[in-house]
């Protein structure tokens, strides 16, 4: 199974990149894992609610352009649903039984999602209802799918 992790910015600082790049390390004995950096759009200072909703759009638009129609599509919202690690290993178990082509987990920028993503997702997945910087949930998310990745596999894992 493929799995590609698409995010709306660079990781710019060393510690977050060592991190992620790491679990990617871990993670390519399990299959296939890909990280896909957009470029973050520059945000006006004091734009209003409707000018954020087009800079998320846009954004949106390039996430969108990376995402095939049979992918199965997780979009990382703080409404959405929260899971233990049991239970993403399972769902990420039942994708690689269904023979799933790839699926895909997406953090949006600065200001989230826009709606046109989404309305592509097929689920929405939350780390907690906290905010996290986007590198760090980036890393987070990573260190999730290796632990779910080692309970699948019957590895020992630290608690």
């Amino acid at each position: 199974m493929n799995i590609a992790v698409i995010s709306v910015g660079k990781m710019k600082e060393k510690p977050y990149r060592e991190m992620a790049d790491e679990y990617l390390k871990r993670l390519s004995r399990y299959g296939k894992y890909q990280e896909i950096e957009l470029q973050d759009l520059p945000e006006r200072e004091g734009a209003s609610p409707a000018e954020e909703e087009k800079l998320k759009i846009r954004e949106g638009e390039e996430i969108l352009r990376r995402i095939r129609p049979e992918d199965r599509v997780i979009a990382l919202t703080i409404p959405g649903k929260q899971r233990s690690s049991e239970e993403l290993a399972a769902e990420l178990g039942e994708a690689k039984n269904r023979g799933q082509g790839r699926l895909v987990f997406v953090i949006g920028g600065s200001l989230g999602l826009g709606r046109n993503v989404l309305a592509r997702a097929d689920g929405e997945m939350s780390m907690s209802r906290m905010t996290f910087p986007h590198q760090l949930a980036r890393v987070m998310l990573l260190e999730q799918l290796y632990r779910a990745e080692k309970i699948l596999a019957g590895e020992r894992y630290h608690k």
